[in-house]
C-alpha cells in the first residue's frame, strides 16, 4: 500500500481540482442568474434606478406606491417566473437528452410540449373547467395531464415495438406532427376572442405571472429537483450506455420511464402558466456540457441555471429591443435561440 501512495496522492489531486473547479463554475451562473434577475426586474418602460431597486428589495415601503406596486406586483412575479421557467425547462432537458442519448431531445422534441399546448388549447377554446377550478388552473392541469399521457403513450409504444432510445425519438416526432395538427384544428374552430388568447398563448409570455403561480411553478422546481439529482450517479453511468449501466445494477427501463414523467412535469409546470417556450431545454443543458461536462451532479443544477439565465436575458430583451413594447419572450427565445445555439454547435465542433 506505502508504494501506491504516490500514485493515489495525484489522483486525489486532481479530483479535488476537479470537484473545486465545478463548484465554481455553478457558484458563477448562479450569480450571473442574480445579476440578470435584478437587471430584469430594473428594466421595462417606468425607469427604476438601482439605487431604488435595492431599497425596495429591502423595504418593500421605501418608495411610492406606484414604484413600489410596478416593482412588487409587476415585474417580480415576471422576473422570478422567467427564471423558475427557465430552470424547469433546462433540467427537463437535460433529462432528456440524457435518458434518449440524444443531444436534439428536449420537452418540446418528442411530443411534451405539444401534448401540454393541446390540453391548455382546450380549455381555452371551449371555455371548462375541472374539478370546479377557474380556467387558469384548469389549463395547467390539463397542461400536466396531456404532458404525462404523452410520455406514456411513447413509454408503452416504445416497449410494444422495443424499448430503445431510436424508437422513443421516431414515436416522439410522430406524435409532434399529430399533436400541432389537432391545435391548428382548434385554431381552425376557435372563436375570435379564443384564437386571440391561442395566439398569444403559444408565443410564450411572461406578463400574466403572479405570485400564486410563481409559487406553483416553485413548488414543481423543488420537488422535481431532489429526484433528479438523487439519480446524477446513474444518469452519468447512463451516459456509457444502457449496457453499461446495467452492469452496474442500474434499472435502465425504469430509470426512463421515471426522468421521462419527471420531465412532463416541470414541462407542464412551464409551459401552463407562460404558453410555449422554444429553445431553452436544448440551449440551457449544451452550455451547462460545454461548461461542466458529463458528470450529472453539476452537469443537472448547471442545466437549470443556465436555462434560467438564458431566459432571464431573454426576458431583459423582451422589454428592451422595441422601445414602448413588450415582445412575447417565446419570440425572443425563437428569435436569439437558433443563432445561439448554432453558434454552440459551431464551437463544439471546433473543440473536437
Amino acid at each position: 500500500m506505502p508504494a501506491s501512495s504516490p500514485l493515489i496522492a495525484p489522483l486525489a489531486s486532481s479530483y479535488r481540482r476537479f470537484i473545486v473547479t465545478r463548484l465554481l463554475m455553478v457558484a458563477g451562473l448562479a450569480i450571473a442568474l442574480v445579476i440578470s434577475l435584478l437587471a430584469d426586474i430594473a428594466s421595462g418602460p417606468a425607469h427604476i434606478s438601482v439605487a431604488d431597486l435595492i431599497a425596495l428589495l429591502f423595504d418593500a415601503h421605501a418608495q411610492g406606491p406606484i414604484q413600489q406596486a410596478i416593482v412588487w406586483e409587476i415585474r417580480m412575479p415576471a422576473a422570478l417566473m422567467a427564471v423558475l421557467v427557465g430552470a424547469t425547462l433546462g433540467l427537463a432537458g437535460a433529462e432528456m437528452q440524457t435518458v434518449l442519448n440524444n443531444p436534439l431531445a428536449s420537452p418540446f422534441t418528442l411530443g411534451v410540449g405539444a401534448a401540454a399546448t393541446l390540453g391548455a388549447s382546450l380549455v381555452i377554446v371551449f371555455n371548462f373547467s375541472l374539478l370546479g377550478l377557474s380556467a387558469h388552473y384548469a389549463t395547467a392541469l390539463m397542461a400536466f395531464v396531456f404532458a404525462a399521457a404523452s410520455i406514456l403513450t411513447i413509454n408503452a409504444l416504445s416497449r410494444l415495438y422495443g424499448a430503445s432510445r431510436e424508437i422513443i425519438v421516431l414515436f416522439g416526432i410522430a406524435l409532434v406532427f399529430v399533436l400541432n395538427a389537432l391545435v391548428a384544428l382548434l385554431q381552425l374552430i376557435a372563436s375570435p376572442d379564443a384564437l386571440q388568447q391561442l395566439v398569444f398563448w403559444t408565443m410564450g409570455s411572461l406578463s400574466r405571472a403572479s405570485w400564486e403561480t410563481v409559487t406553483i411553478v416553485a413548488a414543481v422546481l423543488a420537488v422535481c429537483l431532489p429526484f433528479s439529482l438523487r439519480s446524477a450517479w446513474a444518469m452519468t453511468a447512463l451516459r456509457s450506455g444502457d449496457e453499461h449501466a446495467r452492469s452496474f445494477g442500474i434499472a435502465v427501463e425504469r430509470l426512463r420511464l421515471i426522468s421521462l414523467l419527471r420531465v412532463s412535469l416541470l414541462a407542464a409546470a412551464a409551459v401552463a402558466f407562460v404558453g410555449t417556450i422554444g429553445f431553452i431545454g436544448l440551449v440551457g443543458p449544451h452550455m451547462a456540457r460545454l461548461a461542466l461536462g458529463e458528470d450529472h451532479r453539476f452537469y443537472l443544477p448547471g442545466s437549470a441555471l443556465a436555462g434560467a439565465l438564458v431566459l432571464s436575458l431573454a426576458s431583459i430583451a423582451s422589454k428592451t429591443l422595441v422601445d414602448g413594447l413588450i415582445l412575447p419572450v417565446g419570440l425572443v427565445t425563437s428569435l436569439v435561440g437558433i443563432p445561439f445555439f448554432m453558434a454552440l454547435i459551431m464551437m463544439q465542433g471546433r473543440a473536437r
